[in-house]
């Protein structure tokens, strides 16, 4: 296990970030937190920082945006490879995937070997737009290309002005996904980490209901491990939906069939179905 690190680590960080409160605290606030690891951090980064992203996401033209749409389950959209960042991106990514900021989030989080994906799969730039949601899941399990596993989401809120009738919350959901624990404002220089694992259940299940003129934007960081302590032999999944979501969009199909099937016909294979099935005697 990589713990090497000096103590003054932090120092290289004292002009790019800053820390409401000590590491120690930050790191019982995650261990302690419920429904599942996390913390929430202030104004952690510079203003000046995050104010230059802004108008890197207004200039992204319509192909620099990956539409993600899976009816009843998500309808967001996230950028494009890590290629479409500009400079105020890069000058992000340059700190978020630092030597002295990888060794931060391990003293805070106790998962150690951080890598971070200089390809950004995933990750970077996202938007959500009015009537956008992202039902509760589970994070995908490992990276899209290199098969490490996912450990860490980091995600940074972006929106200025934002208010709660805008919808857009991140939910953090118990285990069994009944019941929402936490739900967070996507307020501007607020930042989330969490750990990656199944059934860490999460989402934005509301549609959004701000105005057509506005979207919900945020920069999203993954971090991995090579497995889990050292073991390769994670279970490689995509995203896992909440149960809930799939039985509603089971019930949908099947009453979009029910609505869209003549009367005739469904009488008509009830009685094949009737006639092929043995009787039980």
């Amino acid at each position: 296990m990589l713990r090497d690190s000096p103590a003054d680590f932090t120092g290289s960080l004292t002009d790019k970030i800053h820390l409401p409160d000590g590491i120690g605290a930050l790191r019982t606030a995650y261990q302690n937190s419920k429904p599942f690891s996390h913390v929430v951090i202030d104004d952690m980064f510079s203003e000046q920082v995050l104010d230059a992203l802004l108008p890197e996401i207004s200039e992204l033209a319509p192909d620099q945006w990956s539409i993600v749409e899976h009816e009843g389950l998500e309808r967001t959209a996230r950028m494009r490879p890590g290629t479409e960042l500009g400079s105020a991106g890069g000058q992000l990514i340059g700190i978020v995937h630092s030597r002295a900021f990888l060794y931060l989030l391990s003293e805070i989080t106790g998962i150690w070997q951080l890598l971070p994906d200089p390809y950004l799969q995933g990750a970077g730039y996202a938007m959500m737009r009015r009537g956008d949601y992202f039902g509760v899941h589970s994070d995908r399990s490992v990276a899209y290309e290199t098969g490490l596993t996912r450990r860490l989401a980091m995600i940074i809120y972006l929106n200025k002005s934002w208010i709660p009738e805008y919808g857009g919350q991140l939910e953090l959901w118990n285990s069994d996904a009944t019941r929402c624990s936490v739900s967070i404002d996507p307020l501007f220089n607020k930042t989330v980490i969490f750990e990656v694992s199944n059934p860490n259940y999460h989402g934005v299940p509301a549609p959004l209901a701000c105005p057509a003129d506005r979207t919900r934007q945020s920069f999203i960081v993954y971090y991995h491990t090579v497995g889990i302590d050292g073991k390769q032999n994670v279970r490689p999944h995509t995203s896992i939906f909440a149960p809930h979501l799939y039985a509603a969009k089971r019930v949908t199909l099947r009453s979009i069939a029910r609505e869209v099937t003549p009367p005739l016909l469904v009488r008509g294979v009830r009685k094949l179905v009737s006639t092929l099935t043995p009787k039980v005697r």
